[in-house]
């Protein structure tokens, strides 16, 4: 596991919404809530731990974008989202200005 955690920790960084968008075209894109830590849902996902995946979904924590958030990011390019690529998703997490 710890392994696992390395190794997605590298994988951590920074992207601009015009780099997301592709990813949201083919409904891969996953927002993680503010208050949860985006290298825990990566290393839940990526070892499969249904159970505590099903909590967050349930929770609303993590869950698919709105059609709401995606009009507001796409009137603002400028945009910006930690992100955390967990083949074949792609989890990000809305920094706040």
């Amino acid at each position: 596991m710890e392994n696992l955690r390395a190794v997605l920790a590298e994988s951590l960084d920074e992207a601009e919404w015009e780099w997301l968008i592709p990813h949201v075209r083919r409904d891969a894109v996953v927002v993680v809530d503010q208050q949860m830590d985006l290298l825990d849902v990566g290393v839940a996902i990526a070892s499969d731990n249904v159970a505590s995946v099903q909590q967050w979904i349930d929770r609303q924590l993590i869950y698919k974008p709105s059609a709401t958030q995606l009009s507001d990011w796409n009137s603002d390019r400028n945009k910006r989202f930690n992100t955390l690529i967990v083949q074949p998703y792609v989890l990000v997490q809305e920094l706040v200005a």
